[in-house]
């Protein structure tokens, strides 16, 4: 399966401190319905920092088994422990996840070298296609285009990144070092259109929890060229993306979706719920997408 387009991170429900899999296995059916074009179980916005490791197992087995192929499942498996990050990609692999998203090591502030050698540890352990996700602003950490570049020519199973540094250099400069075939993923919703322009081939997206269809028709417009098209839906959805991380996400997406009637806007400590000022910004940009009235 092409794993490209809109690719919601998806928000792991909660009810009263747990995990809510009724309302997950809900989600995910309504995110294939409306469109999305693959799915992202346990990465930032599932709340993978705050799971179990029996949780962040489960949700990503839960995953897959909705999703019934329909898309592909690409399942968080980051960590800043190089063991811990192989036993996740290696659950990812039996759960029969299509591809694993990990991390650049966090916290540990490691070299080019050392984040070269965590990625390396991981491809040799597991065979699954594994997509570097790299988000500096979260993990202080910040891959190079130079280190990427050299993991994807030594390892067939690291196929693509997904690039959250709002760095639209990026694209064109790993381009030209990776070449085409390497799949570049947005990692920012409001940079993904002008990300695409630089030889992206999709988004995996905040805003997509709660605006599938129009997140997907966006990235279906750039894939065809039509960026006149993509421009408008543009306009309609970029008060949402900034509406999205007024506040420590998931929080504002969560409360988005409890909004739309798609689950609780519950999440777990450290996080607590938006303020009032947070609340309006959301259901206004809601109102502006046209998803609510």
């Amino acid at each position: 399966m092409k794993i490209q387009g809109s690719i919601p991170a998806l928000i792991t429900p909660m009810k009263n401190g747990s995990f809510d899999e009724a309302a997950f296995r809900k989600f995910v059916g309504w995110q294939i319905k409306e469109g999305s074009h693959g799915l992202v179980p346990v990465g930032t916005t599932g709340e993978s920092p705050t799971l179990t490791p029996d949780e962040h197992k489960a949700v990503v087995r839960i995953c897959v088994e909705v999703a019934k192929g329909k898309v592909p499942v690409i399942a968080g498996a980051g960590s800043n422990n190089t063991a811990e990050a192989i036993e996740y990609a290696t659950h990812a692999k039996k759960a029969g996840a299509d591809a694993a998203l990990i991390v650049v090591p966090y916290y540990n502030r490691p070299t080019q070298e050392g984040i070269y050698q965590h990625y390396a540890a991981i491809a040799k352990a597991v065979n699954i296609p594994i997509i570097v996700y790299n988000v500096p602003g979260r993990t202080v950490a910040n891959i190079s285009v130079e280190t990427l570049a050299r993991l994807s020519h030594d390892f067939k199973n690291i196929i693509g990144t997904k690039d959250a540094s709002a760095d639209l250099t990026r694209p064109s400069r790993q381009r030209l070092m990776s070449g085409n075939k390497f799949i570049q993923l947005s990692g920012e919703d409001g940079t993904a259109l002008g990300f695409n322009a630089h030889g992206g081939v999709g988004c995996i997206s905040v805003t997509a929890n709660v605006a599938p269809r129009l997140c997907a028709k966006l990235q279906e417009a750039t894939l065809a060229g039509d960026y006149k098209a993509a421009l408008k839906l543009q306009d309609r959805l970029m008060p949402l993306h900034h509406a999205m991380f007024v506040e420590s996400s998931p929080g504002p997406v969560k409360y988005a979706a409890s909004l739309l009637g798609l689950c609780s806007p519950e999440a777990r400590l450290p996080l607590v719920p938006v303020i009032e000022s947070t609340k309006i910004a959301v259901r206004d940009a809601l109102v502006h997408a046209g998803l609510l009235n």
